[in-house]
This record gives structure tokens, C-alpha cells and sequence, in this order.
């Protein structure tokens, strides 16, 4: 904003996408030649017809470059279709082209262009004839030949000469030219699909011949209103047959001479009135019969251009050039009209009035479509009538903006009056009328349940200021001027929906340079610009303010009508917006805005309460801010104490904030103690919120409570109010043993948030309060969150005293204290705890990660020699683990701090075990650049790690929960990395017999809850793979079984079965205990048989192996018992339980 102020080019540059020529039109070509060669293949037919349309499609902006074009490629094409040696299949693409051409130039455009000879009326009639009007899958042709019949309609012969002896020899029973073409029209306007549209045109084309209308046109709107009163819309069938006689007159009227339809239109008027179309359910019928309706206004009406109406200067550029030379400004202008032979007082046919009702009923209607077209027939039948008459009509059309209205007669308004003033009936004595409500229409805005109503009218609005501009002198409307101009601004950076701001923008130079500071406003807030809501909330609106025309518009548009917006967002954005403002105008801002914020902040209405009290909090800390500037004093320079007072008990967390930055003057008050208790309550009772709010929520009360108590908690600077200071830390040490876990949350973060005053001389209470909260206590409910957010109130309270080695324990990070902190974080990165949201342990995990680099990166600062060797390493492998995470985000996480302590050089962290081969392996070029999100970039560096023995364990632990995760991606890049992909000793040596069993034995601790299941599945990837030998195998066998033994997990029990399938591959005495194993748990009483049953039971068929699922468990003992005898196995002996009884 700054460079486009400041009249430099801005940093983005917007490309254009204007089309020169139509640069395609070899490769269009070619598409069209190569029909004969693809037609065939409906792969290549798919393709083709594909590029075409990808080509057409750009140039649906600018059809116009494709007019030098259309002639040679609607050549090549018809050229195909008349081949006789075309096939159907050939045919039907041909057309389908041509529809795709028609579809991006306009039908109207493109049927001129076909052959329109006598010779072709037959043969193109006779191939609309053969056509199916049920194939889906041919409509285009259908649609481009009666497009083409249309054309063809237009000879100026006689049909009945195409006819021959039809008419003379009354022995032939053929069908005449005439009829037949009305009998394929009929027929066609009862289909579903777009040749109905065709159709209409071809009724509007062909009825309308001299020759046919004699005959025919009598018939056939007979038809039409018969069509229509026996038609019933409850059906789909009777809506598209009544959307095709609608269609039909709508173009008879629309292209038919008034002298030939004036004696039916009263007829067609009193069906349309039966018939009650305006009451359709149906959209598109009401649309149809509002067309139909103003055609038959038109038609009731002479032709005539008014002579009253308004005229803005002359169409001739030259001659207005002219005239502003001389005369500096263009005089307005009237048409000579006296060749137009009209009378201003002529009849005006009664069922005008009931035409002119209709269209004011359809301006309200509840679909855009209907009144658009409403409003386009209000402005042309306008034009018709006397002065007198279509004033009365602008008086009907200004009902329409009551507030008793809906949205939709706003809207409808809008457009009638946007057609009225672009066609001159509006006339400048009315614009004291209009204008006020189309200002009142730029910002309406009605809530709706959980959503607001009004942009379409807002965008309508901005389309009338558009059509005012271009309708009239600059001269009429410079009265208003000033009025539009602060409603388009305060549209263009205040409202909510994007296209009413761009929609608002391009209006600003409207008026022909009479727009107050136009040229610098659009440079600020050009179409592009106003695209980000808080650029203009917050950027262009202080640039524009600064114009004093807008400085009190802006700010009172934002106190009335956003302030107390629905949308939270927009309130927020509002506040900030008046914050930034305040500079402009202070004074408004202390003795008017302030007073009329205050009762806002009491009100009943919760939206407008939390905006006002936002609101105060924003503008009493610019006024303090303004004030500081000009050395004034800060409170009162603009604000009287009372006017805070009276608003303090309805205040909330933001409001404490501003008034504590403020530095108001309330130390040793009562009203602190207030403060005090509402932050305290908002940490304590978040649980009460929902779930969205209470981030925000806890967020705003953190950053009042280091506002508050940095400004009231200090007796001196640096020193504490010891009695608040002991009240605080004990009440909030206390709550982090809550049972309500976010309470702890609350107050663990709170301890975080105070300044460091607060903490030195506390810090050996909060310190240990922390490391407890950090802990996985077993037995107890799910505190992960309290986990979390402790962990990272200890890297805060760490990073708020400061680190000094020979220092005091209770004040700042030192020798005496360093350990336990990194004990509690290291703790935490063993956090796998899982619920049913799923691995909720990661949240504690990545915030001890965080934590460990702050602190890390605070300790090598100041005083590297803390940091002993067991620490570094113990932290940098957990890291690594981390970095081996399935999670891609975690896993990301991990690597970008993993890496931002490896490569930390100002200073280097000391004692980092193998630093120069992690180098190799990340160097900080590559680190950077590193995509840890990508599974196929990061495991690769990962695995690396294996070869380093310090990073073994923990790489592998890492690789195994991956490995034994859901995401298949992630499974195959490890599996696929080299030190895993084929049999090397090293695989052996790193499952080593001793890391298996401290795998299996910190799996009984709480926090390795999910380490067990991956870890077996990661054994059966590597069995597969073939990389371990017979000797680790029989111990690994006694691993599993222990791991097992009376477990009744599930997903554990069939990773085992996976595990000792895999080990079958061994001969001896593995393969033989393995299948002993396999024998026990084909009895197991949880159901694994089925999977058991395809790996042992080669010689069941699969019935077997179902009926065998679905036996009872001594049926199946049956089955076991004998399997065991077939492979030379004991029977597996059912040891039974022994009850000893107590006497």
C-alpha cells in the first residue's frame, strides 16, 4: 500500500488475459481434419473432442477474434456431414464440433453462416426427420440442424413451390413443406434437452414468413395456449412442454410485426392469467412467462421513443469534444423526433395496467433470473408510455425499497431503476427519490439465521451507480455526489463479500472526475487490491480516511453497521479498522465515538456488546498511543476517567489488555482486583466454552494477564508486588491439580505468560509445579492437553528468567535447576499416549520439541557449559526418533529442529554425538531445502542414521512405529530405503536379541502403549525380506510368545500370527515350534482363524475354510487335532483350571 501511495510501481504485477488472434487455428484445424481418422476410436474421439473444447473455451471473453474463422472450419465440417460416405458415428461428431463453436460465439452469430439455398431445405429437413429425439447422446445434432433449418427457413420463395403436384394431385398423401417443418418444431419443443431452445428459434424464424402466417400462425398459437391450459407442471414431462410453448411465444412476439400479433396478444394475455405462471414453483417458467408477458406489453404499446425522456449529450464523440472545448461541459441534448409521428396523449390499452402489475410482482420474485428479466421489461415498456404514466411506475418501483420488504424486492428495485436511469427514463428530478435508497442499498445487510442476506442488493446497487454515471451530466448529479462517493468507498473497503468490493471499486470514477480525490482513491483500492479483506479493513481504509471528505463516513459506518456485525470476524476486523483510524480523527474519536460505544457495551445484544467492548479497548489504547507521542498525558489528553469506569464491570479479557497498555491510571484500585478475577475465572472455567472459542479465549486472557500485571504488579521497576506475586503463582501452582484438565491448561500457560519479575524468587516452585504436570500418571484420566501446554510453559518461564551458571536456583536458569528441566522435556518426548482421537501423545511431544530448541538455543547463548554431553545426546537422539515419525507433520516438526540445532553455528550447540557425519548427511545447503513432509525425501536422510551407532536405537524405534502405521506410502519408503531393502548382517545386528527385549519390556510402561503392535509388524516386513538368520529366530520365537501370553489384544495377537508365519520360512526346530504356535492359536477364542486357516490349510478348498470358521471351538479342536497329525505335530493338551476352595 505504501509503494502504491507513495506513487510507486506495486510488487505485484498483474498479467492480462487479452487474446490478440485466434493463435489455435492450425491446431484447430488439424483436430477438424483428423475426424475421419479418430471417429472410430472413442478413446482418440475423447481426446480430441477434449482439445477442441480446451481450445474454444479461451476465447469465451472474446468470441470476436474467432469471426475471421468460423467460415473455413464450418466448411470443412459440413463438408463431412454431406459426404455420403460419412458414417452416422462420423456425422454426429461433425455436428458436435459445430456446437462447441456455436456454444463459444453465440448462436445468433454462427447460424448466419450456414448455406441457406432452396437445395437445402430438403435435405436438411429430411436429416432432422431421421433423427432420434430420445438418443442422449446426439443432441448436438438435433440442436445445429434445427439452427440450420432456421436458416434455411429464410428464402424469400413460396413453399408450396417446394412442394410440386402435392397440391394438385390428390392421390399423393405426402405431408407439405410447411407442414412438415411445423410438425418438427412441435415436435422438438417437447423434448428435455437444449434442441427445445433451437426449436423456439425455428417456430420464431419459420412462423413468421408471410407465406406461413396467413396460414398457419393462427393454428399454432392455438396450439400454444392449448399446450398450455391442458398442460400440468407437477411433472417433468408437462414443465418441459410448457417451456417450449413458452419459448415459442416469447419469440413470436419478440420477432413477429406488431399489426400481425396485436389481435391476439389480449387472447394470449387472458390464458397467461389463468394459467397463473407467475405462481410456478418452477424458476425457469416464471422467468418465461415474465418474457412473454412484457412482449405483449410491447405489443399492446406503438413504437415510439419518448419524448420526455432524458438524454445525455450526443452518441458522437467527435461532436461532444466539440461542444466541451467551447463550451467546457456538454448541455444535455434532445433527439430530433419529429420524423417519429406519436401522440403524447394517446389510449392506452387497459391491459397494460395488468401487464405493468405483473412485472412490478416479478421484480420481487424469489430467483435473480426472474427479476432481471422483470426489470429489463419494466425499463422497455417504460419507454412507451407517456410522462405522465411512467412516473407513476417509478413510483410503484420505489415501494419496492420499504423496509417491510425482502431482500428480493431491494434487489428487483435496484435492477428497474439501473434499467430506467441506462435508457433515460428516470429523470433528474426523481433522483432526489432514488438516490437516499440506493445509498441505503449499498450497505443492506439482513441477518438470516446463522448467515446474512443483502450482497446481491449491494452488487445491484453498485450496478445503478454505474448506469447513473453514464446516464447523466456530471452537472445532475453533483448535489449527490459526495453522498455516492462515501457509500462506494465505504463498499469498496468495508464490505464483506468480494464481489460487491470489486463491484463498488470500479465505480469510483464514475462521475467523470466529480468523484472527491477519485483518481487517488483507485489507485489505492483498485479492483485487484481490494480482493483481501484485511488489507482493506486495515490498509486502504486509513489511506482513504485521510480524506477528510471520508475520515467521519468510515468511522461512523464501522460504529453503526459493522461494530455490531454478525460475523465475529468482521467485528474484530471493525475494531482494529477504528484502531488504526483513530490517528485521523482523535477528537471524533474520544468526545463522539467513545459516549456512543459505551451503552453499546451494556446492551442486551451479545454481537453488539462484544464489538463496542473491543471496540473501546482498540481506540483507548490508540488514543494512549497518540497521546504518548505528543507527550500529553495519557489519560487525560482525550478521555475522561468516568467514561472507563462506567464500562469497566461489563469488560472483558481484550478490554484489560488495551487499558493496562494504556497505562490507565487505576494502581492500588478495586477495580484491579475486578481485573484480576475475571482473567482468573476465564483460565479456571474454560471447559464451560465451546470448543472454537476457547483458544481465542484463553489467548486474550493470557495477554491481559502480562498487560496487567507488568502495569499494576510492579512496586518499582523489575520488583514484584510480593503479595500479588505470592498469590498468583501459589493459586495457579495449585490449579495445575486439577481434575478439570483445562483448568490446568489455563494456568499452566498463565504461569508461562508472567513477566519475569513475577517469576524470579518463585522459580523453584514453578519449576517443579511444571516438571509434575509434565508427567503420564497411570490410572488417571487423559490430561495430554495439560501435558502439552506444560511443557511449554516451562521453555517460557525458562526463556523469561534467563540463564546464568553460577546464578540463584529461584531466580534464574542455572546449574542448580538445568537438569530436572530437561529431565521433564526429555520425559515428554515419550509421550505416545492414544485415545480415541487417536495419537494425542504427538501434541506433547511436538511442544517438548519446541521447548527443548528454545531452551537449548537460550542456554548455548549464554552459557554453553551447562549443557553436559549425556543431555545433548539423550535430547538430539529423541529428535531423531521423532524425525522418523509416520506423522508427516510431527515428522516435519522434528526435522526442522533437529536440523536448526545441528546447524546452529552463533554459537554451535556443544557435545552433539557424530556431528561431522550428520553434516555429511544434512548438510545446511540440503537442509534447508529438505522437504521433511514428503515421507519419499525424509526417510531416505533417516535411515542413513542407522549406520551411526549412538543414533541406532532411537533411528529404529522411530522406524518401527512408521513402519507399523496405517499410511502405505510411508511403509514403502522405509521398507525400500537400502539398509532395510535386502538381507545384510547389519539388519541382524541393529534387532539385535538384547534391543528386542527392551523393546518388549518398555512396552509394558504406559507411554510405550503403541510401540508394541508396530514394532511386530516392522518384524514381519524384515522377514520378509529375508534378513535374519535361524539362531535369532529361536530366540525371537520365545520373544513372541512371552509378548502374547494372556493378552487379549487383537491387532497384537495378528501381528504375532504375521510374525511366526514369516518364521515358517526356517527349517528344524523353528518351523516345528512355529507351528505348534500357530496350532494353539487356531483355538484361540477371538476369531483369527480365517487367515490362520489360508496359511496352514493348503488341502482345505475355501468352503472348508469358512464352514471351519463358523464351527464351535471343539469342532474346530477336531480340525486342529488332525491337522497336527498330518504334519507329524503333539497335540496341543488342554490344561485345565484348578479351584482351590477356602474353607
Amino acid at each position: 500500500m505504501e509503494a502504491v501511495c507513495d506513487g510507486e510501481e506495486p510488487e505485484v504485477v498483474t498479467q492480462a488475459c487479452l487474446l490478440s488472434e485466434f493463435s489455435e487455428k492450425g491446431e484447430a484445424r488439424a483436430l477438424i481434419n483428423s475426424l475421419p481418422d479418430i471417429h472410430h476410436d472413442p478413446v482418440s474421439r475423447e481426446a480430441t473432442i477434449e482439445k477442441f473444447v480446451v481450445i474454444m473455451d479461451r476465447y469465451q471473453e472474446q468470441p470476436h477474434l474467432l469471426d475471421p474463422h468460423l467460415e473455413w472450419m464450418l466448411n470443412i465440417l459440413l463438408e463431412m456431414i454431406r459426404n455420403e460416405k460419412s458414417p452416422p458415428l462420423m456425422v454426429h461428431l461433425c455436428f458436435k464440433f459445430l456446437y462447441i463453436i456455436s456454444k463459444v460465439r453465440g448462436y445468433k452469430i454462427f447460424m448466419q453462416l450456414f448455406p441457406h439455398e432452396v437445395s437445402d431445405v430438403l435435405p436438411v429437413l429430411d436429416l432432422l426427420c431421421r433423427q432420434d429425439p430420445k438418443d442422449t447422446e446426439t443432441w448436438e445434432t438435433r440442436y445445429i440442424l434445427l439452427l440450420w433449418l432456421s436458416m434455411t427457413c429464410l428464402i424469400p420463395f413460396d413453399l408450396s413451390r417446394l412442394d410440386g403436384h402435392l397440391s394438385t394431385d390428390p392421390g399423393l398423401n405426402r405431408e407439405s413443406i410447411m407442414d412438415r417443418i411445423l410438425a418438427v418444431a412441435k415436435s422438438f419443443l417437447r423434448v428435455s434437452d437444449k434442441s427445445r431452445d433451437a426449436a423456439s428459434v425455428l417456430v420464431s424464424k419459420f412462423v413468421t414468413r408471410p407465406d406461413v402466417k396467413l396460414k398457419r400462425l393462427g393454428d399454432f398459437l392455438d396450439w400454444c395456449l392449448t399446450t398450455i391450459s391442458q398442460t400440468s407442471e407437477i411433472t417433468m414431462e408437462g414443465t418441459v412442454t410448457l417451456d417450449g410453448a413458452l419459448q415459442s411465444l416469447a419469440q413470436l412476439f419478440k420477432h413477429g410485426k406488431r399489426d400481425d400479433f396485436l389481435q391476439y396478444a389480449p387472447t394470449v394475455l387472458q390464458c397467461l392469467n389463468q394459467k397463473r405462471i407467475a405462481e410456478s414453483n418452477q424458476a425457469t417458467l416464471r422467468k418465461l412467462g415474465v418474457k412473454v408477458v412484457q412482449r405483449l406489453g410491447l405489443t399492446f404499446l406503438k413504437p415510439r421513443l419518448a419524448k420526455w425522456r432524458y438524454q445525455r449529450g450526443s452518441r458522437s464523440l467527435a461532436v461532444n469534444l466539440a461542444q466541451s472545448s467551447v463550451t467546457g461541459s456538454v448541455e444535455a441534448t434532445k433527439t430530433d423526433l419529429e420524423s417519429v409521428s406519436q401522440e403524447e396523449d394517446y389510449d392506452i390499452p387497459e391491459d397494460v395496467e395488468n401487464i405493468i402489475e405483473q412485472l412490478l410482482v416479478g421484480l420481487k420474485d424469489k430467483e435473480t433470473i426472474v427479476r432481471w428479466s422483470s426489470a429489463k421489461g419494466i425499463g422497455r415498456v417504460t419507454g412507451r408510455l407517456p410522462k405522465q404514466l411512467a412516473d407513476e411506475v417509478v413510483e410503484s418501483v420505489l415501494e419496492c425499497f420499504s423496509f417491510q420488504e425482502t431482500d428480493n424486492a431491494w434487489h428487483g428495485g435496484c435492477l428497474a431503476f439501473a434499467e430506467l436511469g441506462r435508457r433515460g427514463l428516470l429523470l433528474p428530478s426523481r433522483l432526489s427519490d432514488v438516490v437516499p435508497l440506493i445509498i441505503r442499498a449499498l450497505t443492506y445487510d439482513e441477518k438470516r439465521g446463522a448467515c446474512s442476506l443483502g450482497s446481491n442488493v449491494r452488487d445491484a446497487a453498485c450496478y445503478v451507480c454505474w448506469a447513473f454515471a453514464r446516464a447523466y451530466e456530471p452537472s445532475e448529479l453533483k448535489p449527490y455526489v459526495n453522498q455516492i462517493a462515501s457509500a462506494l468507498v465505504i463498499a469498496t473497503v468495508f464490505d464483506r463479500n468480494i464481489t460487491c468490493r470489486k463491484a463498488a471499486s470500479v465505480n469510483i470514477l464514475s462521475p467523470q472526475g466529480t468523484f472527491p480525490h477519485g483518481i487517488d482513491i483507485v489507485t489505492a483500492a483498485d479492483y485487484f487490491t481490494v480482493g483481501n479483506v484485511n488489507n482493506c479493513y486495515l490498509t486502504i481504509s486509513v489511506y482513504i480516511a485521510g480524506f477528510e471528505e471520508y475520515t467521519k463516513s468510515l468511522i461512523d459506518h464501522l460504529v453503526h453497521m459493522k461494530v455490531n456485525h454478525w460475523d465475529g470476524v468482521i467485528r474484530e476486523l471493525a475494531t482494529k479498522a477504528l484502531h488504526n483510524l483513530t490517528a485521523q480523527a482523535p477528537e471524533y474519536m474520544a468526545n463522539t465515538v467513545l459516549p456512543q460505544l459505551l451503552p453499546m457495551a451494556t446492551g442486551m445484544d451479545l454481537h453488539r456488546r462484544h464489538g463496542a467492548i473491543l471496540a473501546c479497548a482498540e481506540i483507548t489504547h490508540a488514543l494512549y498511543e497518540i497521546a504518548t507521542q505528543k507527550n500529553r498525558d495519557p489519560v487525560i489528553a482525550f478521555l475522561h476517567p468516568d467514561l472507563v469506569f462506567s464500562c469497566l464491570f461489563f469488560s472483558v479479557c481484550g478490554l484489560i489488555e488495551k487499558l493496562s497498555l494504556s497505562k490507565m491510571p487505576f494502581k492500588d484500585d478495586p477495580v484491579i482486583t475486578g481485573w484480576q478475577w475475571l482473567i482468573d475465572d476465564s483460565l479456571k472455567n474454560l471447559h464451560l466454552f465451546s470448543s472454537g472459542a476457547r483458544r481465542g479465549i484463553q489467548d486474550s486472557a493470557l495477554s491481559a494477564l502480562a498487560a496487567l500485571c507488568r502495569q499494576y504488579y510492579q512496586v518499582e521497576p523489575g520488583v514484584a508486588n510480593v503479595e500479588m506475586q505470592d498469590q498468583l503463582v501459589s493459586q495457579y501452582l495449585s490449579a495445575l491439580m486439577s481434575p478439570e484438565v483445562l483448568t490446568r491448561c489455563g494456568c499452566a500457560l498463565a504461569l508461562g505468560s508472567l513477566p519475569p519479575f513475577m517469576i524470579r524468587g518463585k522459580l523453584q516452585k514453578i519449576l517443579p509445579g511444571l516438571q509434575a504436570a509434565c508427567k503420564v500418571v497411570q490410572k488417571a484420566e487423559s490430561q495430554t492437553e495439560a501435558r502439552r501446554d506444560a511443557a511449554t510453559a516451562m521453555s517460557q518461564v525458562c526463556v523469561a528468567v534467563g540463564v546464568c551458571a553460577q546464578g540463584s536456583p529461584d531466580r534464574v536458569l542455572c546449574e542448580g535447576n538445568i537438569r530436572p528441566v530437561y529431565e521433564a522435556l526429555l520425559g515428554c518426548m515419550n509421550d505416545y499416549s492414544m485415545d480415541s482421537r487417536g495419537d494425542v501423545g504427538a501434541w506433547v511431544r511436538a511442544a517438548a520439541m519446541s521447548s527443548l530448541m528454545d531452551v537449548t538455543l537460550l542456554v548455548v547463548a549464554s552459557a554453553p557449559e551447562l549443557l553436559s554431553s549425556d543431555l545433548v545426546q539423550r535430547m538430539m537422539c529423541c529428535l531423531v526418533q521423532q524425525a522418523a515419525e509416520k506423522i508427516d507433520r510431527y515428522r516435519a516438526h522434528a526435522g526442522t529442529v533437529f536440523l536448526r540445532l545441528l546447524h546452529s553455528t552463533d554459537p554451535a550447540v556443544p557435545h552433539v554425538p557424530h556431528r561431522e557425519e550428520l553434516l555429511s548427511i544434512f548438510p545446511p545447503e540440503t537442509g534447508n531445502s529438505l522437504n521433511w513432509n514428503a515421507a519419499s525425501q525424509a526417510f531416505p536422510h533417516i535411515t542413513q542414521l542407522l549406520r551411526l551407532h549412538q543414533y541406532q536405537y532411537h533411528t529404529l524405534l522411530g522406524l518401527t512405529v512408521s513402519v507399523g502405521g496405517l499410511t502405505e506410502s510411508t511403509v514403502g519408503c522405509i521398507t525400500s530405503s537400502q539398509p532395510l531393502k535386502h538381507s545384510s548382517p547389519s539388519v541382524a545386528t541393529l534387532f539385535s536379541l538384547e534391543r528386542l527385549k527392551v523393546y518388549f519390556a518398555k512396552n509394558r510402561n504406559l507411554t510405550f502403549i503403541k510401540v508394541s503392535v508396530p514394532l511386530l509388524k516392522m518384524v514381519d516386513q524384515i522377514l520378509a525380506n529375508g534378513c535374519f538368520d535361524h539362531p535369532f529366530c529361536v530366540e525371537l520365537l520365545a520373544l513372541c510368545k512371552e509378548e502374547i501370553k494372556k493378552s487379549k489384544d487383537v491387532q497384537k495377537l495378528l501381528s504375532c500370527v504375521a510374525v511366526f508365519c514369516g518364521m515358517v520360512q526356517f527349517k528344524g526346530d523353528v518351523r516345528q515350534k512355529v507351528l505348534v504356535q500357530l496350532l494353539m492359536l487356531l483355538c484361540h477364542p477371538f476369531p483369527v482363524v480365517s487367515p490362520l486357516a489360508l496359511v496352514l490349510c493348503p488341502r482345505f478348498n475355501s468352503d472348508s475354510i469358512v464352514s471351519l470358521g463358523e464351527s464351535d471351538i471343539a469342532t474346530v479342536r477336531t480340525h486342529r487335532n488332525q491337522l497336527c497329525d498330518w504334519l507329524g505335530l503333539p497335540r496341543p493338551i488342554l490344561v485345565t483350571k484348578v479351584t482351590h476352595l477356602g474353607n
